[in-house]
């Protein structure tokens, strides 16, 4: 076990939140739909909306927290990040309509969204000479969290009363708020002393935007696995259905003990650049795969199906890890919190159109539509690069190149 476990105590400590964190996550990604839908009774396309609502508000929220855990201390904000999520989510149970719903989903999914800024000058500030790599440990642990919740869900599910729905979400409550309290014995981080010049440099770093859109383009494969292929697989495939469980567990598996091992070939943001452009290619061989899974028996369906995942879980891999690389090392240091919450905005529009766009094309269009998602990220991974050097150059020009220079050394990038 000590060998599984980071080096420091302070390491531990934000892993041992996060795990705690995660396994909360997994109770209410597996079964929060569920929970509003089989017990509060909302309809469908309500939820929907209100959640369609959450998360276009919470885009923006990541931005302001993230500026605020650089200017008054990460620690403080993240942890207050924590408990409005355990607030929010205990509101979930007096949600007995749509209003009322909306309000206590936003409240919720802000938070999440503010936290996951707030977070990221945490992991800069304890996470060693390369940061990166630990926050490729946290993501391993992540899954190892999320597929635990997930297993318990699958209790409530299955009894599938109103009473373990309930159940559920007390504890999502409670893991946010254990969460909070494990957080809090770590020393709080120091607040990074602000720089001349404007204060949203982030929302002016146009190459820096720029990487965030072509990230958040690439982010839409994380909906390859958990809405095109379960709804392939049933809709076009003979494949049989239990596999859906078994696509997820390859990719589980792989991601909790290959993510790290990734991640410490990626050490600049050229190497970033390039891991963008490899994985780009390995979304393209899996979509070729996961399409030709139609038409043909049972058998070879489903090892098309795991070939096609297993691709996809090494390009996940290798475009995790740039993403670590590139957004940590390309931000000045005394702003971390706000760059980071304007990376964070990839993957909150990834969100918000991929189940919509996979499903218009790899379900409805059908075979075609997957070679189209293919060649999207291909090409996405094949600019990644072009922006990363307009990054260096701007960063090497100007007055405030040896800042932001130095910044990026301090997260670790050579």
């Amino acid at each position: 076990m000590s060998y599984l476990l980071p080096d420091s105590g302070p390491q531990r400590t934000i892993a041992g939140s996060n795990f705690v964190y995660t396994v909360g996550s997994g109770l209410y990604l597996t079964a929060g739909v569920l929970y509003f839908t089989q017990a509060v009774r909302l309809p469908a396309a309500q939820v929907g909306l209100g959640l369609g609502i959450a998360g276009a508000l919470s885009l923006a929220v990541g931005i302001a927290v993230g500026h605020l855990a650089d200017r008054r201390g990460a620690r403080g904000v993240y942890a207050a990040t924590l408990v409005v999520q355990a607030l929010a989510t205990a509101g979930f149970l007096l949600a007995d309509s749509f209003w009322p719903f909306v309000v206590a989903v936003c409240a919720a999914v802000g938070a999440k969204g503010a936290g996951l800024a707030a977070r990221s000058p945490i992991i800069r500030h304890h996470g060693g000479e390369r940061p990166q790599e630990f926050r490729a440990y946290l993501r391993a642990v992540t899954n190892i969290g999320i597929s635990l919740g997930a297993v318990l869900a699958g209790w409530a599910v299955q009894v599938g009363t109103a009473d373990a729905y309930r159940l559920l979400v007390v504890g999502n409550a409670l893991a946010f708020a254990g969460s909070a309290v494990i957080l809090l014995r770590l020393r709080p981080v120091a607040p990074e002393p602000a720089a001349g010049g404007p204060r949203w440099i982030a929302l002016r770093d146009r190459p820096y935007l720029a990487l965030t859109v072509l990230d958040g383009i690439m982010a839409i494969q994380f909906k390859v696995l958990t809405v095109a292929i379960p709804l392939w697989l049933v809709a076009r495939t003979s494949a049989p259905h239990w596999l859906i469980s078994g696509t997820m567990l390859l990719n589980t598996v792989v991601v909790v003990t290959c993510q790290m091992r990734a991640s410490r070939g990626i050490s600049t943001p050229s190497a970033g650049a390039l891991a963008y452009r490899r994985s780009g290619f390995a979304f393209l061989l899996a979509c070729v795969l996961i399409s030709l899974s139609a038409g043909v028996p049972g058998w070879a369906a489903a090892a098309l199906l795991l070939a096609g995942v297993a691709v996809h879980t090494i390009g996940e891999l290798w475009h995790s890890a740039a993403g670590f690389e590139v957004s940590f090392a390309l931000a000045p240091r005394h702003a971390t919190g706000q760059y980071l919450g304007v990376f964070g905005l990839g993957a909150g529009l990834a969100e918000a159109v991929g189940p919509a766009l996979l499903i218009s094309l790899c379900i409805t269009w059908g075979r075609p539509g997957w070679y189209v998602v293919g060649a999207m990220f291909a090409l996405t991974g094949l600019a990644a690069p072009l922006a990363v050097r307009w990054a260096r150059r701007d960063r090497q020009a100007g007055p405030a190149a040896v800042e932001v220079t130095a910044g990026a050394r301090a997260g670790g990038a050579a």
